[in-house]
């Protein structure tokens, strides 16, 4: 929780530091009942009367954190550090935001000074260990990666050899092949909280990459004017919120089209059984279901938020390693009737870019920091014309000039694109240019927002939108490192 704890008193009681000092404890109060972005606002208006204390940008800092906005949290944290070197709530609240980014070695050395200042700190002491052992882990699989006989999961694999016990009595593949049957018993055994056998997985697993691997980085369809298709946000395992999908718009089917627009994973407490869920359809309706990579589906973001840890924690390391090859396959973008282009994150850091050149990135890799590949994945709109730098650390913000240039130059309509949550589950922006869709109601059980789908016919490609509440799930905590990682600021 941000502190409640007064600034030192340095000129009498001033009339505007006092000012300050209440326009903090107004933003706390928004902060404890989790309207972060009021508490934003008002801890931004005491800086603007008090730009000389750290506390300020500290409770800034945790704000942001709380709303995935890194790049700022840690300019704050770092601001509140060069105000005060001794304090310590800087520090955590700088390398929680390394963390997120992915930038451990930094994170490492702030965990490094809070635990020198504080020896007997248990909790700082374990979030150091914690750190220090996902940089040896990077380390190693780096040293993996340059292996020149580096094989794929898939080389290793004796499918046929695995048995299947006789007292597993869950659904497995019919001559290893999905069936819509298939399908309708995993999705109540999932319901039951029951494990899919490892050989099933692995079935899909091989079959998935071999199909991800024939298309293209951006995937183009074209609907009739009697067609319709579906287009999903973020659900990040949130596998009850999926099955109410299903339940409110109809089973994916060949007359009743999905797209799904990237994060099936991480956040949530049920990410294997969303993704191998979204497999499945795939498999089952290459032509009319299909998915699209975020920025959640690259190995530093499923180490950090619970994907890793979960697969590990429910079939095994290699388990994990064939999902992350699966995810270095999925296209990038998707393109219909020549006119919407849909993509996990945004658009670009420069101008110029073509929809050739996405045709073209070579996408079967673990993301870049920078480049089209990593705007695709992480960019976001704001409201005033340019380009800013990112709330997130990564990539850009861009405005509504950057989407007029963009669509006019490439022919196009308008963008949909997901990443965000937003309050009612979907925003219009830059005057009906970038549309944003988010479906994973209450998110990580406490942003309150609504989720969204979107039905676009063929008739005219016209956004039509469809809100929904969370529903109930099982209680299950989700295995993020980041989960204790990000609380190092709220002392």
């Amino acid at each position: 929780m941000a502190e409640g704890e007064r600034a030192a008193d340095t000129g009498g009681g001033e009339t505007g530091e006092k000012t300050a000092e209440e326009l903090k404890e107004k933003a706390n109060e928004y902060f404890r009942v989790k309207d972060y972005d009021r508490a934003v606002q008002y801890y931004t208006k005491a800086i603007a009367l008090n730009p000389d204390t750290a506390i300020y940008y500290g409770n800034r800092s945790l704000a942001y954190l709380r709303t995935e906005c890194y790049g700022y949290a840690l300019a704050d944290a770092s601001q509140a550090i060069q105000l005060d070197a001794k304090y310590i709530k800087g520090y955590y609240r700088r390398a929680a935001s390394n963390m997120a980014l992915g930038k451990l070695k930094a994170a490492l050395k702030d965990y490094e000074t809070v635990v020198k200042v504080r020896p007997h700190d248990k909790d700082a002491q374990m979030k150091f260990q914690e750190c220090s052992k996902m940089v040896r882990q990077k380390a190693f699989e780096r040293a993996i990666a340059c292996d020149s006989n580096h094989r794929s999961v898939v080389d290793s694999l004796n499918i046929e050899g695995m048995t299947i016990e006789d007292e597993y009595t869950g659904p497995q593949l019919q001559d290893g092949k999905v069936t819509l049957d298939f399908m309708i018993e995993l999705m109540k055994f999932y319901k039951d909280q029951k494990r899919l056998h490892r050989k099933c997985v692995y079935q899909m697993l091989v079959q998935m990459k071999e199909i991800l691997s024939k298309l293209p980085s951006l995937v183009e369809i074209t609907l009739d004017k009697s067609e319709q298709v579906t287009v999903c946000g973020d659900t990040h395992g949130q596998f009850y919120d999926l099955m109410n999908i299903f339940q409110l718009n109809g089973l994916p089917s060949e007359s009743n089209p999905y797209i799904f627009n990237g994060d099936f994973v991480d956040r949530g407490s049920f990410s294997v059984e969303v993704i191998v869920t979204l497999c499945g359809f795939k498999l089952l309706y290459p032509a009319h279901f299909h998915l699209l990579r975020g920025n959640h589906e690259t190995d530093t973001m499923n180490q950090m938020y619970g994907f890793e840890g979960e697969v590990k924690a429910k079939y095994s390391n290699q388990m994990f390693q064939l999902f992350s090859e699966v995810f270095q396959w999925l296209p990038l973008a998707m393109c219909i009737n020549n006119r919407v282009l849909i993509m996990h994150g945004g658009l670009f850091s420069e101008d110029g870019v073509t929809l050739d050149q996405i045709r073209n990135i070579e996408r079967n890799r673990q993301p870049p920091d920078s480049g089209p590949m990593c705007d695709l994945l992480w960019s976001d709109p704001q409201p005033q014309d340019g380009r800013s730098t990112s709330k997130r650390g990564v990539s850009c913000q861009f405005g509504p000039d950057v989407s007029r240039r963009f669509l006019k130059e490439n022919g196009l309509d308008y963008i949909i694109r997901s990443h965000e949550v937003k309050p009612e589950g979907y925003e219009v922006c830059h005057d009906g240019l970038c549309v944003t869709v988010f479906s994973a109601p209450n998110y990580c059980d406490q942003m309150g927002n609504k989720g969204a789908y979107i039905h676009l016919s063929g008739s005219d490609l016209k956004p039509k939108f469809h809100q929904f509440e969370a529903v109930p799930h099982p209680n299950v905590k989700p295995m993020m490192y980041a989960n204790s990682l990000l609380q190092m600021g709220m002392m």
